[in-house]
């Protein structure tokens, strides 16, 4: 079953967030009424996982901008979290929260957690000011994902929530065409 168009559970989660004092909580209330992004990952102190979270960190502005806070997520603990930001340069440049799930209520809330290994799996969920996901991703181990594609997808979500009765069509990008769904547009595309 998909999770697309359904409400995330409800979860508490501890968080290590550059530049705060102490560690921070984060619950599903805190996602209400703003875009999140949800961005599963492996493990700290990885191969792939801190390449994709610092593509994702250099586009982390733009997101906030645009009204999109960014949790990345993984089974390891948020004291983890803090030794891999400050141990790594890449991982340094990080201003999301780096949510710890070492439990996995999330990561199973998400339907990405590898039982048999205790690890979330490369998984990306965009979800709506609702709290209802709009979009999700999951690759496998060693497939990285792409924070312009995730950019890509924000702008169409955030698009046809504000313009009801339009879609945005296949690789659509931003003041492109949209569409009027219609049965006058049936079998004319």
């Amino acid at each position: 079953m998909s999770l697309i168009n359904t409400k995330i559970k409800p979860f508490t989660a501890t968080a290590f967030k550059a530049g705060e004092k102490d560690f921070i909580t984060i619950t599903d209330q805190d996602v209400l009424g703003k875009w999140s992004v949800f961005f599963f990952y492996p493990a700290d102190f990885t191969f792939v996982c801190p390449t994709e979270l610092g593509d994702l960190a250099d586009h982390y502005e733009w997101l906030q901008e645009r009204g999109v806070e960014v949790y990345s997520v993984s089974t390891d603990t948020h004291f983890t979290h803090k030794a891999w930001h400050a141990d790594s340069e890449t991982i340094g440049k990080i201003k999301y929260p780096m949510l710890g799930d070492q439990r996995g209520i999330l990561t199973r809330n998400f339907e990405c957690m590898r039982e048999d290994e205790g690890l979330a799996d490369r998984g990306t969920f965009l979800v709506d000011p609702d709290g209802v996901i709009q979009a999700m991703e999951i690759t496998a181990e060693g497939v990285g994902r792409d924070a312009e594609d995730l950019v890509r997808k924000v702008k169409a979500a955030q698009y046809v929530r504000n313009h009801p009765g339009e879609v945005c069509p296949a690789a659509w990008k931003e003041g492109e065409a949209t569409l009027a769904p219609s049965l006058d547009l049936v079998g004319k595309i």
